[in-house]
């Protein structure tokens, strides 16, 4: 039997074996994620464009692409409370309005300053999506077969940012503007009426009942983050930002300059596959061997497909760089948000999930000024070589800082011990 034929069983198996309820939901919510994905990939490649057209420079498109960071920083804290005290469903509800207000505001708008404007706003709907479906999906998963399940419905973010561009392109080229921006907002638009659909366990009121008197859950939001068993992932994940961020702002920028023989899309497509192929394996994988073995084999993919870059010059080097990405990729934010959900409680699960983001987050949006100022001193490939230094930092941060001392940190980072914050 081949291995498609297996992962097709085991997805079916795992979903057979949940709650008719919670099988329901978790379906309707996998349908919600594609096309909040597809509706905010479409805008990926159209958008530069059009505050071109609107009369942008390029350091305003810079301006205007990275303004999409500001809400969604701005917004992650409150919004990770907001998901612990009022619901993940109205959080995720306030994600897809936001995703389906923000394409048509794009329209009304012809100069830089609402461009940038509408831009932050947008932010918004990433920072209380990917907060409020974590945590949710995560609340509906059985403990025992949790990495499984979030590594399938991890899915959805490849699989829309694989179609969203080429369905972007298609439309913008053939209809314009008009066109592109209705087919984003319709796309979440749909992914509103969706999320309506989901049913939520009543965990709110559970806790409010019986938990909420721990100190832990009265803890302040920022507090969280002073805490071991948060600190050490969110700044593994700032890290990786930096690296993820470098990637997706200058890799076109590299290939123009090596002149090499080889479109830049290319690399993301080929690194979008590589990520969907290990998300259908890993998370499976991780219920049995740990999670600790996961993301130290992702940290060090993206350390090797960084110096692939730095050394890169010709098509089938970018190719292998683009696999080895994906294969990072689609392996360390799964495990790492499979690890948070496995170190939280129910009632604080939307706080500290949305600080583990918020530094992915952050460093996403570091990644372009701070290494773009790298790169204007000693160039793109050296730039890449600096990437590969952070992911290895990255790896020894994790492999000695990831338990409660050294001995356990090394055991758990090589799949050789439990984690000892985890929640029984």
């Amino acid at each position: 039997m081949h291995s498609e034929d297996l992962t097709g069983i085991s997805i079916l198996n795992i979903f057979s074996d949940i709650e008719p309820q919670s099988r329901r939901s978790l379906l309707t919510l996998f349908t919600t994620g594609l096309l909040f994905w597809s509706s905010l990939a479409s805008l990926l490649p159209t958008l530069p464009l059009y505050v071109q057209d609107v009369g942008g420079t390029k350091q305003q498109i810079g301006f205007v692409m990275g303004a999409f960071a500001i809400g969604l920083l701005l917004s992650r804290a409150q919004l990770g409370k907001m998901a612990d005290s009022r619901g993940r469903k109205q959080v995720l509800l306030l994600g897809t309005l936001v995703a389906a207000i923000a394409p048509l505001g794009y329209l009304f708008a012809k100069s830089i300053p609402l461009l940038l404007l509408i831009r932050a706003f947008h932010g918004i709907s990433i920072a209380a999506f990917t907060t409020a479906y974590s945590a949710l999906v995560t609340d509906l998963s059985p403990p025992g077969k949790r990495g499984e399940l979030i590594g399938y419905m991890s899915l959805v973010s490849p699989i829309g940012m694989a179609f969203g561009p080429a369905m972007g392109g298609f439309v913008q080229a053939w209809f314009g503007y008009t066109p592109l921006f209705a087919m984003s907002a319709s796309f979440a638009t749909m992914a509103v009426f969706s999320t309506l659909q989901v049913t939520e366990p009543h965990f709110a009121e559970l806790a409010k009942t019986a938990s909420l008197s721990q100190d832990k859950t009265r803890k302040k939001f920022w507090q969280m983050l002073w805490n071991r068993r948060v600190r050490i992932p969110a700044l593994v994940l700032l890290l990786v930002g930096l690296v993820f961020g470098t990637l997706s702002t200058f890799m076109p920028l590299f290939v123009q300059e090596t002149k090499a023989d080889f479109n830049a899309g290319l690399f993301y497509s080929t690194a979008a596959i590589a990520s969907f192929g290990m998300r259908l394996v890993t998370g499976r994988a991780s219920d049995q061997y740990g999670r600790g073995l996961f993301i130290s084999g992702g940290l060090i993919f993206y350390a090797l497909s960084m110096l692939l870059l730095y050394c890169a010059n010709s098509t089938s080097a970018f190719l292998i760089a683009a696999l080895l990405e994906g294969v990072a990729s689609g392996t360390v934010l799964p495990m790492m948000v499979t690890l948070m959900s496995d170190r939280c409680e129910p009632q604080e699960r939307g706080r500290l999930f949305s600080l583990c983001i918020g530094g992915f987050d952050l460093g996403i949006a570091l990644a372009g000024p701070t290494l773009g100022f790298v790169a204007e001193q000693v160039g793109y490939r050296n730039m890449f070589g600096l990437a590969a230094g952070i992911a290895g930092l990255a790896l020894l941060i994790f492999i000695t800082q990831s338990s409660k001392d050294l001995s356990h940190s090394m055991k758990f980072a090589i799949g050789q011990g439990k984690d000892v914050y985890a929640l029984k």
